[in-house]
């Protein structure tokens, strides 16, 4: 397939558009925030960074009150990163906290417990600039995996996602997985008011009600590396089954979908 070339829309002062290589064939313009919530991950940090690429335009470390090293181990691994202290409690409160804070035409979710690779994040920002509002991860598409599920947390993931494509229209192949990235735009469109680890299924809900574009990207999801993880399967399940039975009485949105700016540019006489 030959390459097409994309002249971005905006530039910085001077009229000259600011590319970030991504590799050899493909640049971006549109700068891009990852978004970390963590809470007593200084031991998994070290892997976490060491997977970002070095053309993002910004690291947001939301801490939720950590009692280890994990803000100086954030600091000494990228000496750049931006801070944010979480005053409330849950993983949605922190994502919400830490979208905030981004200066990013895109944000990228990624965990901090050393389960998503980094590298990954071009395929998520390749979609973006290809047209889609909103990337979402999955496990299950061809050519995701993953190394941390249970049985019974893939049967009910799988239960819950049937429930969504059903009642909402989507066709997601996984619903409950925190690694995706977003056109900061989509933030408008989509109102973010839950405080624990369902804030991942209300975000793929009020996507699709909104009528943004959606393309899954395959991921690979990794063990823990330290520590324990906060996520309790009934617990949070029933809170997920809790979001879908509320946004189901919830209207879909009327507005339309604003146009996605051009953002990447391939140098001549290169095919991907």
């Amino acid at each position: 397939m030959v390459a097409t070339t994309v002249v971005p829309t905006t530039a910085p002062t001077g009229g000259h558009p600011q590319y970030r290589p991504i590799s050899s064939h493909l640049a971006i313009t549109p700068p891009v925030s990852v978004v970390i919530p963590a809470m007593n991950e200084a031991e998994n940090l070290p892997y976490v960074f060491s997977t970002l690429p070095g053309w993002i335009h910004e690291v947001v470390l939301v801490d939720g009150d950590s009692t280890d090293d994990t803000i100086r181990v954030a600091r000494e691994l990228w000496p750049d990163v931006k801070v944010v202290e979480q005053r409330g409690k849950g993983k949605g409160d922190a994502l919400i906290s830490g979208f905030a804070a981004c200066t990013g035409d895109i944000i990228v979710m990624v965990d901090a417990d050393g389960s998503a690779d980094g590298q990954e994040i071009v395929s998520y920002v390749s979609a973006l600039v290809s047209g889609a509002d909103f990337a979402k991860g999955s496990r299950f598409a061809n050519g995701g995996g993953t190394d941390d599920m249970t049985v019974i947390r893939k049967l009910g993931n799988r239960v819950l996602c049937a429930a969504v494509n059903a009642k909402f229209g989507a066709r997601y192949t996984d619903l409950c997985y925190g690694y995706n990235a977003f056109w900061r735009h989509c933030l408008d469109e989509i109102t973010l008011d839950c405080t624990g680890f369902e804030v991942e299924t209300l975000m793929n809900i009020r996507v699709v009600k909104a009528g943004l574009k959606v393309q899954e990207i395959p991921s690979h999801e990794y063990d823990r590396i330290h520590g324990v993880s906060n996520l309790r399967a009934v617990r949070d399940g029933l809170r997920v089954l809790g979001v879908i039975l509320r946004e189901r009485g919830v209207p879909r949105s009327t507005r339309r979908r604003r146009p996605l700016a051009a953002g990447v540019t391939v140098p001549r006489g290169r095919a991907t």
